[in-house]
């Protein structure tokens, strides 16, 4: 993840760059189910709405937390399908409460309201990030279900009226670029504390419809959107916390941004601090539970098991010695193509290694959402690897509900 308003504050109250000193714990996302009552087109899990059969039961949720939280995590995030689908899910949230600095709830939002909007407020997550792909029926047609919008704009009103730090997150694709605007106006309308862009992955229904992900142009775009709104929230304006995930490639144009703006010394500053964040941390910084108990390096790696709770603690599990894991933390990582010779690779750590293996089979192949350019990142750009554009009939997300 990589916090743009943080590292924004950085021009304007600079400090040190942190220094990890022991092994880097990670902040676990766990998908307590596969069930929800939508059906996304980029949802990763591939969730619908009937029950899965294999998912942990109560008492074994409950242990396996009781170890995490030995553990000491920095985050815990209770995510799906939708989380709030498990009948037992306040049990587990009361539960998870001090297993980890930051306990947050990832939800599509459609369920926060009334009584069980008071339970969320009551249970004290630090953090609620709700779902909304687009304004409108253009979110509705992402996510399956007409209402959907209306329904998720209420919960993060139920969220706000409740005092909770709420957040907003949005998954850019061809199919709705052209609605962040007016994302990012509904965060201020609504008083919404946070904004988060995700990039498409290809995992699940966002792999079969990687044909939808953004070209190289929208996401610079969507960048030079996010970055004007992230100073105006540090140098006076409405502040709105802003992150994006899933393209580390976003910090390297970032620092584009601040060597183009910014003196030189500053520059050299903010790189300090994006070499110290990293990027990419997946099986390092972050790992996953799926909704039948199997371990992950991260989300979207889905097809590669490195243990599971069922068999094993997860502290033992990510302290073995798996060899996906050994490679995803090595410094640099072994990439090849592009990425192998780009000059940014301390700062991106390789960027989202899983889209190269769905389009070429090798983990270390170049990542073909990379938008920076040769000059950009110090290479020669020849056999590019790229995501094509969807060129079958695209579906109207505003007729498709006339």
């Amino acid at each position: 993840m990589f916090r743009l308003s943080e590292y924004m504050h950085q021009l304007v109250k600079p400090t040190p760059p942190r220094q990890r000193r022991g092994p880097v714990k990670p902040v676990v996302i766990w998908n307590l189910t596969r069930r929800c009552n939508l059906k996304c087109r980029h949802c990763y899990t591939v969730s619908a709405d009937v029950d899965f059969p294999g998912e942990l039961s109560t008492e074994k949720v409950f242990e396996v937390l009781d170890d995490l939280g030995q553990m000491r995590l920095p985050g815990l995030i209770l995510s799906g399908g939708e989380p709030m689908s498990r009948k037992d899910f306040f049990e587990i949230a009361e539960h998870s409460r001090g297993k980890a600095r930051m306990l947050a709830l990832s939800t599509n939002g459609t369920r926060i309201f009334g009584e069980a909007a008071d339970r969320v407020a009551e249970i004290g997550f630090h953090y609620v990030g709700i779902s909304i792909d687009g304004i409108g029926a253009t979110n509705d047609w992402f996510r399956g279900k007409e209402g959907a919008f209306a329904e998720a704009l209420r919960g993060v009103r139920e969220c706000k009226a409740r005092g909770i730090k709420v957040g907003l997150r949005f998954t850019l694709t061809e199919g709705n670029h052209q609605t962040l605007p007016d994302i990012l106006k509904l965060c201020e309308d609504e008083g919404v504390d946070k904004f988060y862009l995700s990039h498409l992955v290809y995992a699940g229904r966002g792999d079969k419809n990687r044909g939808e992900d953004a070209l190289h142009a929208r996401s610079r775009h969507a960048m030079d959107i996010l970055i004007d709104r992230a100073w105006q929230g540090v140098s006076g304006g409405t502040p709105l916390d802003i992150v994006t995930g899933n393209n580390d490639a976003d910090a390297g144009y970032f620092l584009r941004w601040v060597r183009e703006n910014f003196d030189a010394a500053q520059e050299a500053h903010l790189r300090e601090h994006l070499v110290a964040w990293g990027g990419n941390s997946s099986g390092l910084g972050v790992a996953n539970i799926d909704f039948l108990g199997r371990v992950h390096p991260d989300t979207y790696w889905s097809d590669y098991t490195v243990g599971n709770v069922k068999d094993a603690p997860f502290s033992e599990i990510w302290a073995g010695d798996d060899p996906m894991l050994a490679t995803l933390r090595t410094r640099p990582r072994p990439l090849k193509g592009r990425c192998g010779a780009c000059k940014l690779q301390d700062v991106c750590g390789g960027n989202t290694r899983i889209r190269a293996l769905q389009l070429t089979g090798d983990p270390w192949a170049e990542d073909p959402a990379c938008y920076l350019s040769g000059d950009e990142i110090g290479v020669t750009d020849t056999d590019r690897l790229e995501t094509t554009p969807f060129r079958g009939k695209r579906h109207d997300p505003v007729h498709d509900f006339t």
